[in-house]
């Protein structure tokens, strides 16, 4: 349990939370892990099947104080809290600023997300010697170097959708080599989605759902609506707000899909190809990636922006947190996550 920005996270599954005066009480197994005063909290969340007390729910509900329940996986229950109005003016708050703000948080966006892509990279560089000196692999991380420069050039989002679309194609196009373990019999021959055709797709696309589903959630938790975005287009059904945040910090995503390759977590017989020639993680292959994302979200890092020391797991619920400062007008521009 620990409070970011003013927010308490409940991340250990077996956690009880109940009330005792003006304290919340953290329980496991019946014994008291810690008390936090109710003094400066704006939201609680829960990653616990196990929940809290109704004294508790009442008391945050008096108090507007929203307490937000997660499944462990980052799944969205429900959410405990009191009139909706602070909820309507922040939803209101986001259509306008949104629309005023399309073009700027669409290019920070997307050159996040291609310095990121630069960044993952290098790690891969750094940590295979036979790569650093691939010349196809070094052109892709200048290209997507001028392509920063060229996202800031752009004047309209279908300028910034081309100049994207181009980035991506060409890193997709060395992605095959950072697989380096030589006993991986996958081919990658580019990004295919809807659905994947071969396995290294199939796991790219099982990450992006569920790194989709945290940002869902954790938008949800800070009151945002995340079926309306700024970059991603309207579309019945599809929370774009949620993609929006994803393109940002997908390169984890990425990074986590190379490890389990190039260490042989995920092996050939892990997937299943049906008729249509769609390949997907088979049941096995389904519960190795989970285990393993489970253990990669309770990994920390330093958040370069907020200057503490978070779980993976955390970073969709802080940047939910810092963009609805934003449309708050609480900070001046949104800050994108960037990998260091």
């Amino acid at each position: 349990m620990r409070k970011l920005l003013n927010t308490v996270y409940v991340t250990n599954e077996n956690s009880y939370l109940s009330l005792d005066g003006e304290n919340i009480v953290c329980k496991v197994d019946g014994e008291i892990k810690l008390r936090v005063p109710f003094d400066n909290i704006e939201n609680i969340v829960c990653f616990s099947y196990v929940g809290c007390s109704p004294a508790l729910m009442g008391k945050c509900v008096s108090i507007s104080i929203p307490i937000n329940f997660v499944t462990p996986q980052g799944k969205f229950l429900a959410k405990v809290c009191g009139g909706t109005q602070g909820n309507v003016f922040l939803r209101v708050a986001q259509i306008e600023r949104f629309k005023e703000d399309t073009l700027k948080l669409a290019q920070n966006t997307v050159a996040a997300k291609f310095s990121n892509t630069c960044q993952l990279i290098r790690r891969s560089l750094h940590d295979n010697e036979k790569l650093r000196d691939n010349k196809e692999i070094k052109g892709c991380i200048e290209s997507l170097k001028s392509d920063v420069d060229a996202v800031y050039a752009s004047s309209t989002i279908e300028e910034l959708l081309g100049i994207e679309g181009s980035g991506a194609r060409k890193y997709f196009e060395i992605f095959d080599q950072l697989i380096t373990n030589d006993k991986v019999n996958m081919k990658f021959d580019g990004r295919s989605k809807h659905p994947p055709l071969d396995p290294v797709n199939a796991v790219l696309s099982f990450a992006y759902t569920l790194l989709t589903n945290d940002c869902a959630s954790a938008l949800e938790t800070v009151g945002l609506d995340s079926y309306i975005g700024y970059y991603h287009s309207l579309r019945s059904g599809r929370e774009s707000l949620a993609c929006d945040l994803v393109e940002e910090i997908r390169c984890i995503a990425e990074r986590f899909v190379l490890s389990l390759l190039n260490l042989r977590i995920i092996t050939e017989d892990d997937f299943e190809k049906q008729i249509s020639g769609a390949v997907f993680l088979n049941e096995q292959g389904r519960k190795k990636f989970l285990m393993k994302w489970q253990e990669k979200k309770r990994d920390t890092f330093m958040h370069p922006y907020i200057k503490e020391k978070i779980a993976y797991g955390l970073l969709p619920y802080v940047q939910s947190n810092l963009l609805a400062r934003y449309v708050r007008g609480d900070i001046d521009e949104y800050p994108c996550y960037l990998q260091k």
